[in-house]
């Protein structure tokens, strides 16, 4: 399929997907976004600061191992960098990507794995390169979902063509679609599917489990330098940040919904932009079905515009070539494997999704979605059906345990991926999570002495 080409009907529109399905076996990517910091003011690392900023990062990253600078267009500023990636286990090489979020946030785009054992030293070998050239400057990189210091009046703006435009059109459509973009920092992760059944399935579940997961990994409880409302203020933050295009997307819950029902919804979502010849148009507003039937200003819809379109969608979980789950705070080291671990337990063994299908069989879309503004606050301690989450959460837990347990991928010490859990399992027993942790070690001392710890104890 040529990118360049134009949309000549509704079967093109379904093709990126149904080219998705079929892979074989099922792979694991993680995408994973750190918030870098300045010792020990805990200030923002700036973008063009060749001395200490991000594309000092990415020239050091790139002179030692073996990473190569992207640029939207020739002659522009470096948005990214890519290599290629052999995976532990022996893999023919993937691309590795880093990227940069609006407000300098990295994130690693990491190549499709087929364990999570893969997942944890590729995340290894990429925290110690951060390490590594950062060190002289005394940079930091946190694990945590949300700036813990910085005001959006301290950060730096990252010069990719499409911020300019979302910077503009966010206000008009949420209060927190700048915090997002330049405050916030997430963990994802992308599965594959076999046909559109097993797709709309794990899709749906995804949505569903979506607030619970939330809760699970909840890891963002400082605001400024203070003790925030909220155990995820990321997660709140993206309660109200675009209206359009954000949240469960009623539209897929039924049980017989399909890649139409998915498309029917994207088509109703405006636009931010297309691309021609590397330059971006604007074209807030329109709908892509707008676009798709009638063009913009002389330009008629592309492949390539399709696809970019789908990425410009932020539901709770995503639809693309892969399924992204998109839920959960950024975490650090010994936590995030956690998250692939969940979600492959859960979603890659078939008696795993046949239980968690039927625990979540009757829930409704109104219910869970107001149910994530209390989760953002409370996490586990917030309620639903008048009981608290964690009983859910230990069931959840349970049935991805056992989904791992059948998967079977051993690493070289002969354990299996349950080992990603163990973390997190006292913090469920006690309906607690991550935030809980981190106010905890921050509450004693002066207020200095609480905002250093608050960069120390979110250290990735």
């Amino acid at each position: 399929m040529n990118e360049h080409e134009p949309l000549r009907g509704y079967d093109d529109l379904l093709a990126i997907f149904e080219r998705s399905c079929g892979r074989g076996s099922f792979l694991l990517g993680v995408e994973s976004e750190k918030i870098g910091v300045r010792m020990p003011s805990g200030g923002p690392i700036s973008y063009d600061g060749r001395l200490c900023g991000v594309l000092r990062v990415f020239d050091s990253l790139c002179a030692k191992f073996g990473w190569e600078p992207i640029r939207e267009y020739e002659g522009g500023p470096v948005v990214a960098i890519e290599r290629e990636w052999a995976s532990v286990a022996g893999g023919s090489p993937a691309k590795q990507c880093v990227t940069l979020e609006p407000g300098a946030q990295l994130e690693l785009s990491g190549a499709p794995l087929a364990s999570v054992h893969e997942i944890e030293a590729e995340l290894v070998e990429h925290l110690a390169e951060l390490d590594e050239v950062g060190r002289d400057c005394e940079m930091r990189w946190l694990g945590i979902g949300f700036r813990p210091l910085a005001t959006l009046d301290d950060l730096p703006w990252v010069p990719k063509q499409r911020y300019r435009i979302m910077r503009d059109y966010f206000p008009t459509v949420g209060t927190r679609g700048l915090d997002m973009m330049r405050r916030t920092a997430t963990v994802q992760v992308n599965l594959d599917y076999e046909d559109e059944a097993d797709a709309m399935r794990k899709l749906r579940v995804g949505l569903k489990l979506a607030p619970l997961m939330s809760a699970i990994f909840a890891n963002s409880p400082f605001v400024e330098g203070e003790f925030g409302r909220n155990s995820s203020e990321r997660a709140m933050v993206w309660t109200d940040t675009d209206r359009h295009r954000t949240g469960l997307i009623e539209a897929v819950w039924a049980s017989g919904a399909g890649f139409r029902d998915y498309v029917e919804w994207a088509l109703d979502v405006p636009m931010y932009l297309f691309k021609r010849e590397g330059a971006v148009v604007a074209n807030t507003g329109q709908t892509f079905r707008s676009f798709f039937s009638d063009g913009y200003d002389g330009h008629r819809a592309t492949h390539g515009d399709w696809e970019s379109h789908l990425g410009t969608l932020f539901p709770e979980a995503r639809l693309k070539t892969t399924i992204e789950m998109r839920s959960v705070d950024s975490l650090p080291r010994e936590l995030l494997p956690a998250v692939p671990a969940m979600w492959a337990g859960l979603l890659y063994d078939d008696e795993a999704l046949c239980h968690v299908e039927s625990l979540c069989a009757d829930w409704q879309h109104d219910e869970v979605d107001q149910l994530r503004a209390a989760i953002a606050r409370d996490a586990l301690q917030a309620r639903f059906r008048d009981e608290d989450l964690r009983g859910l959460a230990e069931s959840l837990l349970e049935i991805a345990q056992g989904g791992l347990r059948r998967r079977a991928n051993l690493d070289a010490r002969g354990r299996d991926e349950t080992v990603y859990l163990e973390p997190i399992v006292s913090l469920i027993g006690a309906g607690r999570c991550p935030a809980d942790n981190l106010r905890d070690a921050v509450r004693e001392g002066a207020d200095e002495q609480r905002r250093v710890k608050m960069i120390e104890v979110s250290t990735a």
